[in-house]
């Protein structure tokens, strides 16, 4: 009976291949640890494209020897990725360079405005800016402007999404669900833009560059033979569309409502809640495809959120990272200690999480800060002290989509490699003071994949059904009372205040010194 299901999760750390029966139980997992990204210039982030394929082979052929179910359990695959990664492929599907990851910083300034009507309107709503940062941040920009002859032989454009369905079932086309960056797409019509959409003009290519769309739970096509000998998967099983990590991670964890707010504590920290309707998180930026069709996920990011972790552990954390290897565990698990040797609240010392500008909120002049330093603070009050603006700057953003929505958000499910902390966890419950669930697998983006397969082949009715029967809750965290008023007080009384008060010596630094520089 073919009643379990095969997720592929390319994130930025790793390749996951997952194998999931139709109660969302997960009964194999293979796991490749990727290399980023490599630098050939400063600020630049690139990976080969050929590398996440032959990852995506390595993890689902290690899956085979560790699954107890045989392959012609097999209903079908489905396929999430990291978002706006953006690959150039000639006629037959070479890379033509290599892919420039998500983490990239190049900048492509001085592009010329937007004019005609579209300018005037952009002028009026003083909007211009908002434009110019959309401009200057498209990699099509650059590449256009730096690399013209890679630019002239592209065929095709793609996400590694679009590149990793065409390795696998030899079509160009792709999930709207996936459709995060800076491409000329109609976010509320979830479909390339409208030929008189100012996109068009803002990142110039031709609409036979793109790749076809479907919507998550469609069909992309069949396990190529080629696909089939490279990766063990059996040929012509399906290939159902679903959606990038993020979407997949609000879908996996249960959300199908406006009322969950589902925190992922990734490399980008997030929090997002899943609408019907489009609804702008900040004018001009686009709610982003779910992974549910015609559904919108409304977002708030940290960039570089969790990151600060790594970089916490990189810096300061040599301690408990010889003592995990020694001991065989998680450095996060020795990281809890260190939390519980600090107080709710850090004794005063408070971060604004702000370690990479931004859009809007924050502005291109935003920095990262550390206020209320004392003699009696320690590291174990400096990790704290990152682990709480991330929440803060998360509770932040629930904020603002509740003001969007009109709609409170009255429970938080948290994903990524911060939920697997006990203390994490709680934290954010006595931050948000509201429950915080964690999902019964850690794997939430990989099972909002499967949920998508498990739908778009009709193993379940519909996705309400295959929610409810695919997704539970793991552990419960509530909010302590007074630690939450502790909370609430540095929250309202300080750190909202940070960033307007600290905004103008941002400016003053970046004039100054001219950090941050992206090219």
């Amino acid at each position: 009976m073919r009643d379990h299901l095969l997720a592929i999760d390319n994130g930025t750390q790793s390749v996951r291949a997952l194998l999931f029966n139709l109660r969302g139980e997960m009964v194999a997992k293979s796991q490749v640890f990727l290399e980023p990204y490599f630098s050939r210039q400063p600020g630049w982030a690139e990976q080969n494209p050929e590398y996440y394929w032959s990852s995506v082979c390595q993890a689902c052929q290690g899956l085979w020897a560790k699954s107890p179910v045989p392959k012609e359990a097999i209903a079908g695959v489905a396929l999430t990725s990291q978002r706006a990664t953006v690959i150039n492929v000639d006629r037959q599907g070479k890379p033509l360079r290599p892919a420039i990851v998500w983490l990239d910083q190049r900048r492509t300034e001085g592009q010329p405005p937007i004019g005609g009507l579209w300018g005037l309107g952009f002028r009026v709503s003083r909007m211009r800016d908002t434009i110019a940062y959309i401009q200057a941040e498209a990699e099509a920009n650059w590449l256009r402007t730096h690399e013209p002859d890679i630019w002239a032989n592209t065929y095709k454009y793609l996400y590694l999404s679009g590149y990793l369905t065409y390795r696998l079932v030899d079509r160009f086309v792709d999930s709207t669900g996936c459709q995060v960056g800076f491409m000329p797409f109609d976010y509320k019509r979830q479909r390339w833009a409208a030929d008189w959409d100012w996109k068009w003009r803002a990142v110039p290519m031709a609409r036979n560059i793109l790749v076809d769309l479907v919507q998550p739970g469609g069909m992309l096509g069949e396990i190529s033979r080629a696909a089939a000998e490279a990766t063990g998967i059996p040929a012509r099983l399906p290939l159902i569309a679903a959606g990038a990590d993020k979407a997949c991670e609000v879908l996996g964890s249960g959300s199908l409502d406006a009322t969950a707010g589902c925190i992922s504590y990734g490399t980008t920290a997030t929090i997002t809640n899943l609408s019907t309707r489009y609804i702008e998180p900040i004018p001009l930026i686009p709610p982003y495809p779910a992974a549910v069709p015609h559904g919108y996920n409304l977002e708030v990011q940290i960039y570089r959120g969790f990151w600060m972790v790594s970089w916490f552990k990189k810096e300061f954390g040599q301690r408990e990272l010889e003592l995990a290897e020694e001991q065989g565990v998680a450095p996060e698990k020795l990281l809890d200690a260190l939390v519980a040797d600090a107080p709710p609240g850090a004794m005063g010392l408070v971060l604004q999480p702000y370690w990479t500008p931004g859009i809007k909120v924050p502005g291109p002049e935003a920095k990262g800060a550390v206020i209320g330093f004392g003699d009696v603070h320690t590291r174990a009050h400096l990790y704290r002290a990152i682990l709480e603006g991330l929440a803060y700057g998360l509770r932040e953003g629930k904020e603002r989509l509740e003001k969007r929505t009109g709609k409170p958000i009255s429970e938080l499910r948290v994903s990524g490699g911060g939920s697997q902390s006990d203390a994490v966890m709680q934290l954010t419950a006595d931050i948000f003071g509201l429950t915080a669930l964690r999902p019964h697998v850690y794997e939430t983006s990989g099972l909002g994949a499967a949920i998508d397969a498990a739908v778009g082949l009709k193993l379940h009715p519909d996705f309400p059904t295959a929610v409810r029967e695919m997704t539970h809750v793991g552990q419960v965290f509530d909010p302590d009372p007074k630690t939450h008023e502790l909370y609430e007080q540095l929250y309202r009384r300080v750190y909202l205040k940070l960033y307007e008060r600290l905004k103008p010596l941002y400016q003053e630094i970046r004039e100054i010194t001219g950090y941050p520089v992206r090219s």
